[in-house]
């Protein structure tokens, strides 16, 4: 049975046609609870709900939808190590990578803990190494600067936990990434380093991602120049699994650190592939990362559908995309240091789940991912905060703060609380035209009366914004591992219910494809055949030099 056949979707559609016209002002009026019935706790973690446009029926239903369906058992299958990534024909056990226990994670016959914990031990040896100088560049200088080079989850992972981490980062090491194969990406990187003191980590599972390779040579010839070829064994390391490949670049596989098919690249942070990350925070912290991941595992997996962080948070976006028809979710951290947050889930979710055809084939009959974006707060309040209140457009939002602040200044982080509180507050309940004009009041004396009319209206906010609010203990290495599990857990949830393979990206792999084949003909070493009039008159102009 398709999932918009099944009895609990049909029960769903009805509810949002019987609720459609129910103001979120109205669901306060009439429940006194409604917070303590919307909301959940986990190890310190709050979610609040209650803002979001649904009650108790429309909740239930969302459960029995879960219940009901064939996601359960996919949920069962990725645990298990089956092969539920079907068009790559691999496990997902990205949740091996921050499992402590005794029991054998097993995938082909095989224990997989076996070299994830070899891979832990070979990766505490050489942050220990590099933290206290033992290892050294080719002039017996100690590393003072690491560049990660890689893209996608290869860089946005790591570079977003490096940066909400900083609080807890090793004091004498700066931690850089470049991802962009624009070369000023590249050199804005290195006009500030020292080839002496500079570690680059090349993070390329094939060791031939066009953009990652591109800027390691150039990283390569840039040390070369300065230090010789002998220095980069002693200036370059790998995350990768082509040994052959790193040992031709010139870096001892001694030094490469391996990762395996099982692991997707977005869901890689867990893997050495979150290597700069144990250099910025050490490995200490970095293992306390793995454990709040771990604990977030536990809690997906055992915790019931009406207790379930991830689960709930899944539930809502189907809500509020499937029924409610909504085309966006705003990602909103309340944390400079979560500044990054908003764009390593956009990769996260819509690279995952941005698909319209279903596990066997068939185009999907509904939305599934909805475009994610935001930025943290309170910037985005003076940027488009606007939009969302009064442009007619039903958005989503998630609101994300810390109870402690991570770094502290007095008089800071309340104003940053109330701020937050404010905009979910505001959101919710709007402004009537009628409180618009009583608000105007005397201020509005003077005036004429179609001048106050066209004041108060446009003061007037419709509100009933759907809002969700996480609440942090704090942001430390455990709770960001919590917070990137409890997202990896919600997107693979989402993924099972609208029966869509979140583990492959075959849209990513077309544009590389295309690239390939216009390179030569824009380097001028191919002939401008099979291409559209468009891309040929592109070429063309990028052929003739600029006119001043």
């Amino acid at each position: 049975m398709r999932l918009s056949t099944s009895p609990a979707w049909e029960k769903l559609q009805q509810l949002a046609e019987t609720n459609s016209t129910i103001h979120l002002r109205e669901l306060f009026a009439g429940n006194a609870h409604r917070f303590k019935e919307f909301s959940l706790c986990h190890d310190g973690i709050l979610l609040d709900f209650s803002k979001q446009r649904i009650n108790s029926e429309i909740l239930t239903a969302l459960h029995q939808l879960w219940n009901s369906s064939d996601a359960p058992d996919l949920i069962s299958g990725m645990r298990n190590g089956e092969e539920i990534n079907l068009t790559e024909g691999r496990a997902v056990l990205h949740t091996a990578l921050r499992y402590s226990g005794p029991k054998p994670v097993m995938s082909n016959g095989m224990n997989v803990m076996t070299d994830v914990r070899r891979v832990l031990v070979q990766m505490e040896k050489f942050c220990t190494e590099v933290h206290q100088g033992v290892w050294r560049g080719a002039t017996g200088q100690p590393i003072r600067r690491i560049v990660n080079i890689g893209i996608g989850g290869s860089d946005l992972g790591p570079k977003m936990a490096v940066r909400a981490l900083a609080a807890h980062g090793i004091p004498q090491l700066r931690v850089e990434f470049v991802s962009n194969i624009d070369a000023s990406h590249l050199l804005s990187v290195l006009c500030d380093c020292d080839p002496a003191t500079t570690l680059f980590i090349i993070a390329s599972k094939t060791f031939t991602t066009q953009e990652t390779m591109q800027n390691a040579v150039s990283a390569r010839a840039w040390l070369v120049a300065a230090l010789g070829e002998e220095a980069v064994a002693k200036h370059f390391v790998a995350v990768s699994t082509n040994l052959d490949a790193v040992a031709k670049f010139g870096i001892d596989p001694a030094n490469s650190f391996e990762f395996w098919d099982w692991v997707g690249g977005r869901f890689s942070l867990w893997s050495a592939i979150g290597l700069p990350l144990a250099l910025a925070v050490g490995m200490g912290n970095f293992r306390q990362f793995l454990a709040g991941g771990e604990a977030m595992d536990q809690h997906f997996f055992s915790a019931p559908v009406d207790q379930n962080l991830p689960l709930t948070l899944a539930l809502l976006d189907i809500w509020n995309t499937n029924f409610l028809g909504a085309d966006t979710r705003a990602m909103l951290p309340y944390s400079q240091s979560l500044e990054l947050l908003p764009r390593f889930l956009q990769q996260l979710e819509m690279e995952s789940n941005g698909k319209r055809i279903d596990r066997h084939g068939a185009v999907l009959d509904y939305a599934s991912a909805p475009i994610v974006w935001g930025e943290a707060g309170t910037n985005g309040q003076h940027a488009f905060y606007q939009l969302i209140h009064q442009g007619g457009h039903l958005i989503p939002c998630e609101f994300l703060a810390l109870i402690e602040p991570d770094v502290d200044l007095p008089g800071h982080h309340q104003k940053l609380l109330s701020h937050c509180f404010a905009q979910s507050e505001a959101l919710m309940t709007g402004k009537t035209q009628s409180e618009a004009e009583a608000e105007l009041g005397h201020a509005a004396a003077g005036t004429s009366t179609d001048r106050q009319r066209v004041l108060a209206v446009n003061k007037t906010f419709p509100g009933n914004q759907p809002s969700s609010t996480l609440l942090l203990p704090r942001l430390d290495p455990y709770y960001l591992g919590q917070l990137v599990a409890l997202y990896e857990h919600k997107v693979a949830a989402l993924g099972a219910l609208w029966n869509i393979n979140s583990f492959d990206q075959f849209g990513v792999e077309l544009g590389k494809q295309l690239a390939n084949r216009l390179l030569p003909m824009i380097e001028g070493n191919a002939p401008l055949s099979g291409v559209d009039s468009s891309t040929t008159g592109l070429i063309y102009a990028c052929r003739r030099p600029a006119k001043r």
